[in-house]
């Protein structure tokens, strides 16, 4: 079976960390797959709020982003109270959205967790319908 593979970027322009809580644990003993997407989501939040923003629903006016697509390739384990390095990455700008990359380090082991993609996309939440990138945000996160 072909597994999946996702090069990163070469530059990563914020860096944040995270700390595995008991709720992050699966019947496994270890981080849940699905708590990969959530770790990213955290990380992501702190970004925005790291550019000034108030999270991902209000970059300007009532346009926040929205998940297009969203890609993780697993790659070690993390445990209860490891420190975790998320570094992550924007590119592929257009209209409507762009990329963010994803690269999650276990500082307690110093080996790669996860490595994922997001597909950000504009969306005003009041016409309920996608929205060109607010200018502040792009001109925010090209001087990142």
């Amino acid at each position: 079976m072909a597994r999946i593979t996702l090069t990163l970027p070469s530059q990563f322009i914020f860096n944040t960390r995270l700390t595995v809580r008991v709720s992050d644990i699966n019947y496994g003993g270890h981080v849940g797959n699905d708590t990969i997407l959530a770790l990213m989501q955290d990380a992501r939040v702190i970004f925005y709020k790291h550019l000034g923003f108030d999270g991902e629903i209000s970059f300007e006016g009532s346009v926040g982003q929205i998940i297009a697509d969203a890609v993780v390739v697993y790659k070690s384990e993390s445990f209860l109270g490891d420190q975790l390095s998320v570094d992550i990455a924007v590119t592929d700008f257009n209209k409507y959205g762009f990329d963010m990359f994803y690269l999650i380090t276990n500082l307690n082991t110093g080996k790669e967790t996860a490595r994922g993609k997001t597909g950000i996309v504009c969306f005003d939440y009041e016409k309920r319908k996608v929205a060109p990138i607010p200018k502040v945000l792009l001109k925010k996160l090209q001087a990142a």
